[in-house]
């Protein structure tokens, strides 16, 4: 059966499940500059040794349509309902100096985690090429691609925004001349990302078709972290890059028209 008589076009449903292979540079704090903090020995720039962001699992529903040029070759757009991840800390963010101390937050407090949920959004572009001929039922596949990603509906665990404000936010205010209630402002960086895939389709009845794939993503982002005055003015500024690098399996419907 040639791509013609099975039908170019195909739309395909199912589960994703993402396992983050995560890894996490050390948290860089940034602090605006008070002279309390000068002669208590508290650096404006520091680096919390110990720190670090860990990514949760997710499952997803996963929705593609998939354009088949040949017998052999597709173009797959992947796409579907975002998947919510969970961001979780480890170690204390603590200041340089004596009184470093006084401002410590730890990162991997119950209490405090998850630290934050985020949606991940991840369109999808695979150029597929399927293995032996049309006519089989079982054809294995590969494909490489492309992914743009960014995030919305970030939240804060209210108990770590309110360490941070107490431990963080309130002292420096004071410190700097910005007396008043502290804000917890945060965001993730997204950015463009590559995939590999190894795959299967297993032709059933008529049009329909089970589809079963392995994904490999190269997935890096910046998770930040911002104190603000009530007037405004930026106070603390925190971040930390992590390679989330999942493996994604999914298992899908196919429907050939």
């Amino acid at each position: 059966m040639s791509a013609a008589e099975s039908g170019a076009h195909q739309w395909l449903v199912g589960g994703a499940y993402f396992s983050p292979r995560d890894r996490s540079d050390p948290l860089y704090t940034e602090l605006e500059d008070s002279a309390p903090g000068r002669l208590l020995g508290i650096d404006e720039r520091f680096t919390s040794p110990g720190t670090a962001a860990r990514v949760s699992d997710a499952t997803t529903l996963l929705l593609i349509y998939a354009h088949h040029f040949s017998d052999h070759l597709a173009v797959k757009l992947e796409g579907g309902v975002p998947a919510v991840f969970e961001l979780r800390g480890e170690g204390q963010v603590r200041p340089t100096g004596a009184a470093g101390a006084l401002l410590e937050v730890d990162l991997g407090a119950p209490a405090n985690n998850p630290l934050a949920t985020a949606r991940l959004w991840a369109p999808t572009v695979l150029l597929q090429y399927s293995f032996r001929d049309a006519t089989r039922r079982f054809r294995p596949s590969i494909a490489l691609g492309a992914t743009y990603t960014w995030y919305s509906d970030i939240e804060l665990d209210e108990d770590f925004c309110a360490a941070l404000n107490q431990q963080f936010g309130q002292p420096l205010a004071l410190a700097t001349g910005h007396p008043g209630p502290t804000t917890v402002h945060a965001d993730a960086q997204g950015g463009v990302g590559t995939i590999a895939n190894v795959g299967f389709e297993w032709r059933l009845a008529g049009p329909w078709s089970l589809v079963g794939s392995l994904s490999f993503l190269r997935l890096a982002t910046t998770s930040i972290i911002e104190i603000h005055a009530e007037d405004g003015t930026q106070l603390v500024r925190s971040r930390a890059h992590i390679d989330v690098d999942p493996v994604i399996g999914a298992l899908l419907l196919g429907y050939r028209f």
